[in-house]
């Protein structure tokens, strides 16, 4: 796990106001990685600051960059981020040691770097967010025993308590937020236990954190925990939308398929493992009577830091809402840190028994809910399974989605002492069901 350097100095300002913002997210303290692009532009890497995109491709242009710093820009400055990955995290620590002295308001090159902010800085706002990475390979795991335990009826599945359970789910229905996202059709049981096809009805949202994979592992090689937990690059916020009709009805023997890969929306922005450093916590404290993890699972320096003290919220803004010009309802406040394994021990997992993670692979930590009734991070959990109405202080109510309901994750990273960090938006709106088509001519 990465350890606290200049680039998290509390006392350090930059010279880009609006990352100065108490309440801004990308303060120089924080500096995600993204991809963007503007107005007939080809896409390209940056890196967020208060409210602009630090352009990597004009930055190597100029010449500002050097050494291992310069490296990880040339390998940011496409498309995608997976060069940058497969670089490592020293390169992109490097890289963003080297942005946080360029930005800082007193730092030594601040008037020359200034002086070129009209071809470094674009503005946010003039911008389109893309998909940082080519994904490969997206796993999603179930990690929180209070989810497990609320979705069960309190039976959490046998192996919870031994390993991270994970299933292989579906990388190419994953998209940017502010993707638009269609109610899917399917086959699920009816009020009167028939089966039927059609749009389903119980469509749902799931609050999660996702990492993706820096170099990974050559196949047949796993790797010890410590060494697993480098290769976390960095993280984004992930809706792992679920069809609980869909998902309730096909998922025995095998486990969700149609259920949860019409679509998964994560953020745009990649807040690195370095980043995330001052807000580390201890690792969930087991309940007595809990097993031990087993030792290739189990880590001194991963039980003392490797949970994440990172608030993190739901917001549901309906039609209603929108047409009235009305601020979204808040449906879930939950924690991170109530996860019962942590990141280093699904990684190691992952490899566990030789599977090749590779730049890019993108790993979801499953429904961040919590021990209270609104750190609930699944609508089939606030609803108690669709039986009690979700009120959403305008007089309407949930039990599931409704058509136009968009969905607004968002998450903080806060300590005394330190300046408090965020992801950005992770939002989608849930449109209609496609109607069938029809049969070729």
């Amino acid at each position: 796990m990465a350890k606290l350097n200049d680039t998290h100095n509390p006392a350090r300002r930059s010279w880009v106001a609006s990352a100065n913002a108490p309440d801004t997210d990308f303060p120089i303290q924080n500096l995600p990685f993204g991809v963007f692009r503007r107005g007939g532009e080809a896409p390209r890497g940056g890196v967020a600051i208060g409210d602009r995109i630090v352009d990597l491709a004009a930055g190597v242009k100029e010449g500002v960059f050097s050494g291992d710093g310069a490296e990880a820009a040339r390998a940011a400055s496409g498309p995608v981020l997976n060069p940058l990955f497969a670089l490592g995290t020293r390169h992109a620590s490097a890289l963003r040691a080297q942005l946080s002295d360029l930005l800082r308001s007193d730092g030594r090159d601040r008037a020359r770097v200034e002086a070129m902010a009209d071809r470094l800085l674009v503005p946010m706002s003039a911008a389109r967010l893309e998909l940082p990475a080519h994904i490969g390979a997206f796993t999603d795991f179930l990690c929180s025993s209070f989810h497990g335990g609320r979705m069960a009826e309190g039976r959490l599945p046998p192996p919870f308590k031994h390993l991270p359970i994970a299933y292989n789910s579906r990388a190419t229905s994953v998209v940017v937020s502010g993707t638009p996202v269609r109610r899917p059709n399917g086959e699920f049981r009816g009020a009167g236990d028939e089966v039927k096809f059609g749009p389903e009805p119980s469509q749902d949202f799931e609050l999660e954190l996702a990492v993706f994979i820096a170099t990974g592992n050559p196949i047949g090689e796993p790797m010890h925990i410590d060494a697993a937990a480098r290769q976390i690059f960095g993280y984004c916020l992930l809706n792992d939308w679920s069809a609980r009709g869909i998902q309730r009805f096909e998922s025995q023997p095998l486990g969700p398929f149609l259920g949860k890969s019409q679509s998964t929306t994560i953020s745009p922005w990649v807040v690195t493992d370095e980043a995330l450093a001052p807000f580390r916590c201890a690792a969930f404290a087991r309940p007595a009577g809990d097993p031990a993890p087993m030792p290739h699972l189990s880590s001194a320096a991963d039980q003392a830091e490797g949970g994440i003290d990172l608030a993190m919220t739901a917001d549901i803004l309906t039609p209603r809402m929108r047409e009235a010009g009305a601020a979204p309802a808040r449906v879930t406040t939950t924690n991170f840190k109530y996860i019962y394994w942590t990141f280093a021990q699904m990684v190691t997992h992952h490899m566990s028994n030789g599977c090749n993670l590779q730049p890019g692979d993108l790993l979801a930590s499953g429904t961040c809910s919590g021990p209270t009734d609104d750190s609930r991070a699944c609508m089939a959990e606030l609803s108690v399974r669709g039986t009690a109405d979700i009120a959403l202080g305008n007089g309407e109510t949930r039990r599931f989605l409704a058509d136009g309901d968009e969905v607004i994750f968002r998450a903080r990273a806060a300590r005394a002492g330190h300046v408090a960090i965020g992801f950005g938006d992770c939002r989608g709106r849930l449109d209609p069901a496609p109607s069938w088509p029809a049969a070729p001519r």
